[in-house]
């Protein structure tokens, strides 16, 4: 057998390639970078372009991996009926139960989803509020005030919008909780959206007819939007509190098949654990969410004004009952509407 000679030079290159080689055999692929789709309403944008962030970096500091966020907003119905559809969402954060309810009863959500992460896996809330021009000029106060001839009123349409449907049954309850009975509730909501020029598909759309398209007297929304809109625009609106309203929480949800599809399931869970964080409160309350936690809470006291609030539950049964009975095809909504 021929025996190969080498000079010193050459055994020097031999040996740096051969051990090149076997480290690189040695060494494990870079993981891949993680990405999360978030698909949520569409007011909530702003408050998700720094929550995203935020968590990213906490993420990486404590685990050492790398998290890609991308979002996706709309009206909260419609993006649930998108994510029903399989847009491949890692977790939801829309602004009612029942848009999540109906992804467990497709199977994509855990039916316990409301207990996998605390108060009702709600970690803000909010309540709907009215945005009027500089001034009042139509007096504008409480529920009955909207519904007065000549006084126009922007609000999304309750068939895909959660503040639509949030602005319905604010009004409706108000009557109840004062006293009315089902038929004056009723009046006074057919009498509200006859006084709707136009029903937008969203709350940023309807937001956006209100304050750059001059449309209307005022805008019913939730109070963060308000407020970031008076934050924006500075003098030119009013934020008016009725005498009451309704508790308008933020439920979120990780999409199960999704994320064990794709094996993000751990990174998701940490996502939506981060909103519960004094980080994430703070977040939430520096957008005007009215936060769980009471020190964070008292921190922007000054954000929020005290105002009487009933929920869902207590006034309509639950969001299933409220859905079936005044949203669904054929339900009292789409009765009022066509009579407007």
């Amino acid at each position: 057998m021929k025996t190969l000679h080498f000079s010193p030079l050459r055994r020097i290159v031999l040996a740096f390639a051969l051990g090149t080689a076997a480290a690189s055999a040695v060494v494990p692929a870079q993981a891949a970078e993680v990405e999360l789709l978030n698909v949520s309403y569409d007011v909530a944008r702003e408050l998700y372009k720094d929550v995203n962030p935020a968590f990213i970096a906490a993420w990486k500091k404590s685990s050492g991996e790398t998290v890609t966020i991308k979002q996706s907003h709309g009206g909260s119905s419609k993006q649930a009926r998108a994510v029903a559809d399989g847009l491949p969402a890692s977790v939801v954060t829309m602004n009612q139960a029942n848009d999540i309810d109906m992804l467990a009863d497709r199977g994509l959500v855990a039916a316990d989803w409301a207990k996998k992460f605390p108060n009702n896996a709600a970690p803000y809330y909010s309540t709907m509020v009215f945005l009027v021009r500089k001034g009042n000029p139509k007096q504008i106060r409480d529920w009955a005030d909207l519904a007065k001839p000549g006084v126009q009123v922007v609000i999304p349409n309750p068939k895909t919008a959660g503040n639509g449907r949030y602005t319905y049954l604010a009004a409706w309850g108000s009557v109840i909780k004062k006293g009315g009975n089902e038929a004056q509730a009723r009046d006074l909501v057919a009498r509200i959206f006859k006084n709707v020029p136009v029903l937008d598909g969203g709350g940023r759309a309807a937001t956006t007819t209100f304050t750059q398209r001059q449309i209307g007297d005022a805008l019913v929304t939730f109070e963060n939007e308000v407020n970031l809109v008076r934050a924006e625009f500075g003098n030119d609106f009013e934020v008016v509190y009725p005498s009451m309203s309704v508790l308008a929480e933020s439920p979120v949800a990780v999409v199960d098949k999704v994320v064990d599809r794709q094996g993000v399931r751990k990174q998701a869970t940490a996502y939506l654990n981060f909103l519960y964080s004094e980080a994430g409160q703070a977040l939430g309350a520096k957008h005007y969410m009215r936060v769980r936690n009471e020190k964070v809470m008292k921190q922007f006291a000054a954000n929020y004004k005290p105002i009487q609030l009933f929920t869902v539950d207590e006034v309509f049964g639950g969001w299933r009952t409220a859905q079936k009975r005044h949203f669904d095809d054929g339900g009292e909504f789409d009765k009022i509407y066509q009579n407007k």
